[in-house]
């Protein structure tokens, strides 16, 4: 194995929520929807198909051929829109397993994937692709094994349904669980049983308490939480890293550096997602006799 082959990465390309927020107000933290990869030995998972998902593409026309896992979370348009503009699966010899959930109307990840691309909403429809499209029906709280990474699901509190995931390899884990919204009595069981001494946590913080509580506009009911929601989640759960996520569109650069101020503050081992930024998981397999890698205890 070579010494990639042997690391736990992630990396953000899009960390946005609802609709893409280009402009000179979001530079540092970035304006494209949903998407996230994980390096995970020589498996490539990637989770959510947002706008962020046509740059992970345009980076991966450099190693192709090549193979991937995409996990959809669910299909509401800001995790999906970029799918229809991802160039690597449009040439033939790449190959891509997509994994979702039954939609509440029964309809599967492909069909869903299919309807987007269909005329007048888009020029061309899924069969151009010509890259192999396996795809796969999920069960919330099944787990999927590929080769020696197991993925974790549990259903989150959404309109519509969504799924959470975490990714377990060589000791390391990381959760990624957005687009849920919290309780108000209670920690959600099934985040916290993703989110379970993880390495990292990347969790939907769409709003402020504040917010979500706005007399006037209120946000009860819209399917996301709170930073705060996220540092309870965090300290409840054992974690190490909570990455802030799903930045509302209206949260421009210096609103989310203020969040990010106040989430350290309660929790140290809060960071704000940004594109771009990568992180490394520490496990269990030895890099080299210069480079150990610290043994995490779960």
């Amino acid at each position: 194995m070579s010494r990639i082959e042997k690391q736990f990465t992630v990396q953000f390309w899009g960390v946005r929520g609802s609709i893409p927020s280009p402009g000179p107000h979001t530079v540092r933290y970035g304006g494209n929807t949903p998407c996230i990869s994980m390096q995970a030995g020589d498996k490539r998972l990637i989770f959510d198909a947002g706008t962020g998902l046509h740059v992970l593409g345009q980076s991966m026309l450099r190693q192709m051929p090549l193979e991937a896992h995409i996990f959809f979370t669910h299909s509401h348009w800001d995790h999906m829109q970029g799918f229809p503009f991802f160039s690597p699966g449009f040439v033939k010899g790449n190959d891509f397993h997509i994994y979702g959930a039954i939609a509440p109307d029964g309809s599967t990840i492909e069909q869903r994937l299919n309807d987007q691309m269909l005329h007048p909403n888009f020029p061309v429809p899924l069969q151009i692709m010509q890259a192999n499209l396996n795809f796969y029906d999920i069960r919330p709280g099944q787990p999927i094994h590929i080769d020696d990474v197991t993925v974790e699901t549990a259903p989150l509190n959404h309109p519509g349904e969504a799924v959470g995931y975490r990714v377990n390899w060589h000791g390391g884990a990381a959760a990624y669980i957005t687009d849920t919204e919290h309780f108000p009595d209670r920690l959600d069981d099934n985040v916290l049983w993703l989110a379970r001494n993880a390495d990292i946590l990347i969790y939907d913080s769409t709003y402020t308490d504040e917010e979500y509580h706005c007399p006037t506009s209120p946000k009860i009911g819209w399917g996301h939480s709170t930073w705060q929601e996220a540092v309870k989640v965090a300290q409840a759960a054992n974690v190490k890293t909570l990455v802030i996520y799903h930045h509302d569109p209206a949260h421009n650069d210096d609103f989310l550096d203020r969040v990010g101020k106040q989430a350290s503050a309660k929790f140290p081992g809060a960071i704000m997602a940004r594109e771009g930024m990568v992180l490394q998981i520490p496990t269990s397999v030895v890099l080299s006799e210069s480079f150990p890698v610290s043994k995490f205890s779960s």
